[in-house]
């Protein structure tokens, strides 16, 4: 348990795991460095194939496109992929390991010392994979495979085949442990494909089939048109669809004239009926001269109102408004104009009377519209014999037509079929002639080409990242090794993990404690943080206990009373009360294992905890803390002792000297 805050935190987090720093990366540089030089080479072979737009890259084959409407064809392929997977099959691979097999056999043994090293560890490696095989086919574990299979599988893991999107170009690469191999195997497994392909992709009886189906099309659609021809001819039409269509609309068109033909004599009924009723209610004269003239009594009274207004002028000279003979005069000026309202202006004097004209004429429109309905009733009846002659003869047509139509299709099937096996019929000729002379649409782009430049492993590389690497992994392991690390190195968050304050930190001293100002520094805290009234007035009893023996209680209570005896206080090593200014100091070690401690500890005025650094880990100070709360409920603080700074001088010095220079 370390707390990081500063970057000598993190020095010191370096040197506390320095040891396991070092192993870390002296492991990794050796294995870096050995695997360089003793991992088995790899080398790499390549290939293109080209696969240019033919037959075999088509959606469907001709026998089945040309009926889309039976099978429908998937809307996104890639033709490339049944190439792929055509070429990393399972019976060209076992092919390309037969081949191979037989080249290994009559191959000569490497030369030099490396290679033929190489040559009898693989053989003898071989052996013993070979003997814990059979051991585990004997115990059932595993399957017989004879070697072909074994190669075959080895080989189809080395090689692999691949395309980039859009692209009609195969990639091949294959990976052996030597270039003159690979670039075998891979001009091997390219031939193999080829023949493998042009033998499972030929289509040699395509044509015998085409051309049998064209000469029995020929027959159908002979035999099809001849019954056809003689049915037409019986019933007076040039084709059924088209007589049934003229009948069809003669009778539709007939039907819509019927319609307007009772419609009109429907309309012609309503309007006589219509023209009967207003020739009655209309009179038989009418008034054609009229003379007016003006109304004596209206005039008489225009006059005396007149008259009137003039007297009341003549009043309003003499008296006002509300005087009563004005107000006599208003009243029949008002009666007056109420009269004149009443009458009329203009009165008849006399009339002449004639026969009325409106009737007359609608008595003649009366005549025509009934001799035009006993016309359209004629026309109706004329309509409805020719609607059932039509109708006749249409049912007569659509008894005969499922026959007709049944033979018009055969005829129209059998017109499709000799289409669509004439025109297929010059594919399969095609086809066949492709296969017979071996062309397939595959070109290789690129033959297998030879790579003496290792691909894996690559030393030159591996070497010059080893120191790197190893550093890294170096570092890797010190996190591992801080993030696993159970150990108490200072008090940092002691306080916070475990809840008790930290009295002081005792650094880890060589020689005279006395001459450490560090140590003699941390002493004091100790000194001040307690209760020198309380010692002064009831006296005081320290104990100091820790979870294990030799973690420095002894030490401690040592110097601690040489400080007290030299700041004037008394102070006793043992058990019993203490006086006013005497300290007794309870020497209670070793807490886990003796039990004579916890006696030591009842008296005790105060407990503290020593820790030693680097040594304690969370876990049994845990445990020493939870025993002491049990037992006295209380742990007043913590004493690190033998705290180490771990940066060596001369690290601290080279940083003061850094910083010192910028």
């Amino acid at each position: 348990m370390i707390e990081i805050r500063t970057f000598r935190d993190l020095l010191r987090l370096f040197f506390i795991f320095f040891r396991e720093f070092k192993l870390a990366v002296l492991a990794t540089f050796a294995m870096v460095v050995l695997g360089a030089f003793l991992l088995p080479t790899s080398y790499e072979s390549s290939a293109r194939l080209l696969v240019k737009p033919g037959r075999d890259t088509n959606t469907m084959p001709i026998e089945v496109a040309d009926r889309q409407s039976i099978i429908m064809p998937a809307t996104q392929r890639d033709p490339i992929l049944d190439e792929e997977r055509m070429l990393t099959g399972r019976p060209i691979s076992r092919q390309v390991a037969e081949r191979y097999l037989e080249q290994l056999a009559d191959a000569p043994r490497p030369e030099g010392f490396l290679a033929t090293t190489k040559y009898y560890v693989g053989k003898a490696t071989s052996a013993a994979l070979e003997l814990v095989r059979d051991f585990f086919q004997l115990l059932g574990l595993s399957e017989e495979q004879t070697p072909v299979d074994r190669l075959a599988t080895k080989l189809t893991k080395n090689f692999s085949v691949s395309h980039a999107p859009g692209s009609s170009v195969m990639e091949i690469t294959f990976r052996w442990s030597d270039p003159a191999v690979a670039q075998s195997v891979v001009q091997s497994w390219v031939d193999l494909y080829m023949e493998e392909r042009t033998r499972a992709l030929g289509r040699r009886s395509l044509y015998d089939f085409y051309l049998t189906q064209s000469e029995t099309s020929t027959a159908d659609i002979l035999k099809y048109k001849k019954e056809l021809a003689a049915r037409l001819n019986e019933l007076g039409a040039v084709g059924i669809e088209a007589h049934l269509q003229n009948l069809s609309e003669r009778i539709n068109q007939l039907r819509g004239d019927r319609f307007n033909t009772w419609r009109l004599i429907s309309s012609t009924e309503g309007s006589l009926a219509t023209l009967d009723q207003q020739i009655r209610s209309l009179p038989a004269e009418v008034r054609t001269v009229r003379e007016m003239a003006l109304n004596p009594i209206h005039q008489d009274l225009l006059r005396t109102l007149n008259a009137k207004l003039a007297e009341r002028e003549d009043l309003l000279r003499t008296f006002t408004e509300n005087a009563p003979p004005v107000k006599s005069i208003d009243e029949n000026i008002a009666y007056l104009q109420k009269r004149i309202k009443a009458e009329s202006a203009n009165i008849q004097v006399s009339q002449n009377q004639a026969p009325n004209p409106i009737a007359e004429r609608l008595r003649s429109n009366f005549m025509d519209q009934q001799s035009d309905l006993a016309r359209l009733k004629a026309q109706l009846i004329r309509q409805d014999e020719q609607l059932k002659l039509l109708e006749d003869e249409r049912a007569k047509a659509l008894s005969v037509e499922p026959d007709l139509a049944r033979m018009q299709r055969e005829l129209a099937a059998a017109e499709k079929n000799f289409v669509l096996y004439n025109e297929s019929l010059e594919k399969a000729r095609i086809d066949r002639e492709l296969d017979n002379s071996r062309i397939s649409n595959i070109a290789i782009i690129e033959q297998a080409t030879f790579n003496p430049s290792r691909v894996f492993p690559k030393s030159l590389l591996m070497i010059l990242l080893a120191l790197p690497l190893s550093v890294l992994v170096g570092f890797l392991v010190v996190y591992l090794c801080y993030l696993l690390d159970q150990r108490i190195h200072d008090g940092g968050r002691f306080a916070s993990k475990f809840g008790i304050p930290l009295w002081t930190s005792l650094p880890e001293v060589t020689g005279d404690p006395t001459r450490n100002s560090g140590f003699v520094a941390a002493l004091y805290r100790l000194y001040g943080l307690l209760p020198l009234d309380r010692i002064a007035e009831h006296g005081l009893v320290l104990g100091l206990t820790a979870a294990r023996r030799g973690e420095g209680v002894s030490f401690i209570i040592g110097h601690l009373r040489q400080l007290l005896e030299e700041r004037g206080h008394k102070v006793r090593i043992g058990d019993g009360p203490a006086q006013p200014g005497e300290v007794v100091l309870l020497d209670a070690s070793a807490l886990l294992s003796n039990p004579q401690a916890f006696v030591s500890l009842r008296s005790a005025d105060l407990v503290a905890l020593v820790v030693e650094a680097q040594q304690s880990n969370v876990p049994t100070v845990a445990h020493a803390i939870n025993i002491l709360n049990t037992a006295f409920a209380k742990v007043d603080g913590v004493i690190i002792n033998r705290r180490r700074f771990e940066v060596p001088d001369r690290v601290l010095q080279v940083m003061a000297k850094a910083r010192g220079a910028f």
